[in-house]
């Protein structure tokens, strides 16, 4: 496959939250900062990544009766290893996150792709597929950290930006972020569970309108050149 179209896929037209919207639960439950944002992201990129590797490898070796099983086990080893590294080296994004994190063994996005992809697909293609899959649903996490962040508490990069002693960059969670507007100001339930499905409905709406007028002037054209020939 080409690496530019399967880019293209993860993050636009066949984006795992926005597009195939799997995922979702955890999308709409950690998404209310920019640190955990980034860190759950990036946790599914590399884990995904991983696994469709080690899937794709060793895809030809698995008995079809068995293979969901197979894909189970060694997803819960790559996030076991992922879960240990953060408690060791960022226990805060692994308190924030708490009980997502564990259960990536069973985020359908991991599953789907290896049943969807990863079993047909040589090792090559599946391990851009987890890169950019990966990419595509980190980004995602991000724009909904922000938007949720900034309407919900008037601020950006809380957990991640510390500004009271200097801008810079944090990683145990205490950063407060750059505030743009006093909180007060905010539309507190933003920041609640509502606030989730609220942004992640707008964002799947503004992508599905954004692809069928894609779709609709695709097909225009074809008319026109086709009308052309004749």
């Amino acid at each position: 496959m080409n690496p530019k179209k399967q880019f293209t896929e993860g993050l636009i037209t066949n984006n795992p939250v926005l597009v195939q919207q799997i995922g979702m639960c955890a999308t709409m439950a950690i998404t209310t900062t920019l640190f955990n944002g980034i860190g759950m992201g990036l946790s599914v990129l590399i884990i995904l990544t991983c696994c469709n590797v080690v899937i794709s490898a060793i895809r030809k070796f698995i008995p079809s009766e068995i293979r969901l099983a197979i894909f189970v086990v060694v997803i819960a080893g790559f996030v076991t290893i992922v879960d240990m590294l953060l408690q060791a080296f960022v226990p805060a994004l692994s308190e924030a996150l708490g009980v997502f994190i564990p259960l990536i063994v069973v985020n359908c996005i991991i599953i789907g792709r290896a049943e969807a992809f990863c079993q047909k697909n040589t090792v090559k293609d599946s391990f851009f597929d987890g890169i950019f899959q990966g990419i595509g649903y980190t980004c995602v996490l991000i724009l909904m950290c922000v938007i949720r962040e900034l309407l919900g508490a008037g601020r950006f990069g809380g957990g991640l930006i510390d500004v009271a002693n200097g801008f810079r960059f944090t990683l145990d969670g205490t950063g407060a972020g750059i505030q743009i507007f006093p909180e007060s100001y905010g539309a507190s339930i933003m920041s609640l569970p509502f606030g989730g499905f609220l942004t992640l409905g707008f964002l799947i709406a503004a992508m599905q309108y954004t692809l069928k007028k894609s779709a609709d002037r695709k097909a225009a054209k074809a008319e026109q050149e086709k009308e052309a020939e004749k």
